[in-house]
């Protein structure tokens, strides 16, 4: 079904989950370190493995996390909570259970203010709670990585353990048509959030930041809510609105043919920008939640609770105010910028000493176009920040003009090392030698003796056309200025 005429029918109800891995050294409950990566199985203990015996310790750093992000949402800390055991079985999660919070988080009743092109749509938070990852099971074989068609599955418990905050909203409602923005916005600004915390790298690609879709139709008008599937681990903000927006086609599809809706679990297809059927969704009495006997609930001291609060840092939103200011960015400049989640990129390439104004041109203009080219995000790319202030620096240097900073980015992009290696290997870098110069305008001038005559006749309007053709032998790397000035001497006309 169209997604015009869904939406004409049904109003989306929407529930967001994040879960967001804390950026501690060691695991939730042991010493085991967090780091990406490494060789299969060699982070673990006897806790994470859950051996008999093994008695798990609470990370003190990661209670602190929770809070800090309960704080930045303007949530309820609890004054006592404790956790949970989730039961359910996962071939990666070797407890068997999940060491999670039920209805004791550490976090509740919070909000988050999310600017969606330029109207500020409040996200009520539910709770914050903590919780632990699970392991990886790796399928080999098949022609998807997927476990359909493997002839094998492999085990890597590294994850299990790292800690999590799971953030959950309370449903999102009254968005219609633009629920698929909204839901890409709040991520976007959660991102911004936790990342400015300094309480995890959310690197959606590595999936320490991944989004949990619940959508549900309902006809329009109709309070009662209808049944809601959960699209998981959703890990790009393209991908967040994508899978809402196909969910929400495909939903009412079945809806207006007068089927029902499966509660279940879904998997987005990066490829085709589909869901397709997981798992029958439990509720919360098939988890069979009870108290983690093993260990003691935490009561944290309102008095380090308000530390934690004081020693928030800069909220990314009144850093936004404050770079706007500082940048002189009109309010719809601004929102370009947010709109295209470049204002991180743009304060980093400030910081690495280019200017706001050339900062914000490559990444809302060239690289923004080489991003959408590649269906990837700006974060995606393969060029930092600070590369790009290299080349802003090169071309305030004159090394570079700006055709050829261009093609050093390409070379950036296509992986061919830093700028400076760019420019030496694809040789560059601005012709300003004047003999060379002099030489191509010789021969320019004498091509076109009838454009020296409107020259030396007044019309200096006409070296366009001289500077142009230099530049053409020069496949672009004659500095255009000294060009210009070469022209006019050896006319012997004074410029206006």
């Amino acid at each position: 079904m169209p997604y015009d005429q869904a939406i004409e029918t049904f109003d989306p109800v929407m529930g967001l989950e994040v879960h967001v891995e804390l950026g501690t050294a060691t695991k939730m409950f042991c010493a085991c370190p967090t780091v990406f990566g490494g060789e299969p199985n060699t982070h673990v203990c006897p806790v994470c493995l859950a051996l008999p015996g093994a008695m798990p310790a609470v990370n003190r750093l990661a209670v602190e996390y929770a809070i800090k992000i309960g704080l930045a949402l303007n949530c309820e800390i609890a004054t006592w909570c404790r956790f949970a055991r989730k039961n359910y079985f996962y071939p990666d999660m070797p407890k068997n259970f999940q060491t999670s919070q039920y209805d004791e988080p550490i976090a509740f009743n919070g909000y988050l203010d999310v600017d969606v092109e330029g109207e500020i749509v409040r996200i009520e938070i539910e709770r914050a709670h903590m919780e632990e990852d699970t392991g990886k099971s790796l399928h080999v074989g098949g022609a998807t990585g997927r476990i359909n068609g493997a002839d094998y599955s492999l085990l890597d418990y590294n994850r299990a353990g790292v800690p999590l905050v799971e953030i959950v909203t309370k449903p999102i409602i009254g968005t219609k048509a633009s629920a698929p923005v909204v839901a890409r916005a709040y991520v976007a600004a959660l991102r911004d959030l936790l990342l400015s915390l300094g309480v995890s790298d959310v690197r959606m690609d590595q999936g320490s930041l991944r989004c949990d879709a619940n959508l549900s139709l309902t006809p329009a008008g109709n309070p009662v809510f209808g049944t809601r599937t959960e699209t998981k681990n959703v890990n790009s903000l393209r991908s967040v609105e994508r899978a809402v927006r196909y969910e929400i086609t495909r939903q009412a599809a079945i809806l207006a043919a007068g089927g029902s809706i499966r509660q279940e679990t879904r998997h987005f297809e990066e490829a085709s920008g589909t869901t397709r059927a997981g798992r029958s969704k439990e509720t919360a009495e098939d988890y069979r939640y009870f108290p983690e006997p093993d260990l003691v609930p935490i009561a944290p001291d309102p008095a380090w609770v308000e530390e934690i609060r004081l020693a928030l840092p800069e909220l990314p939103w009144i850093l936004r105010d404050r770079m706007q200011a500082d940048w002189g960015l009109t309010d719809l400049e601004m929102r370009d910028l947010v709109a295209a989640d470049a204002v991180t990129l743009v304060a980093e390439t400030v910081a690495a000493g280019a200017s706001p104004a050339e900062a914000r041109s490559w990444w809302s203009a060239y690289l923004g176009q080489k991003a959408n080219t590649s269906g990837v995000t700006l974060q995606e790319l393969p060029i930092t920040p600070k590369q790009v202030a290299q080349v802003s620096a090169l071309v305030a240097s004159g090394e570079l003009n700006a055709k050829l900073a261009r093609q050093v980015i390409d070379g950036v992009l296509a992986g061919e090392g830093d700028p400076a290696e760019v420019v030496k290997a694809r040789g560059l870098a601005v012709v300003s030698d004047d003999s060379a110069l002099q030489s191509a305008v010789n021969d320019a001038l004498a091509a076109q003796p009838d454009v020296a005559e409107r020259i030396r006749a007044g019309k200096v309007q006409a070296v366009g056309a001289v500077v142009g053709a230099v530049m053409k032998a020069t496949k672009g790397q004659a500095d255009a200025g000294r060009v210009r000035e070469l022209v006019f001497a050896t006319l012997g006309v004074e410029p206006s």
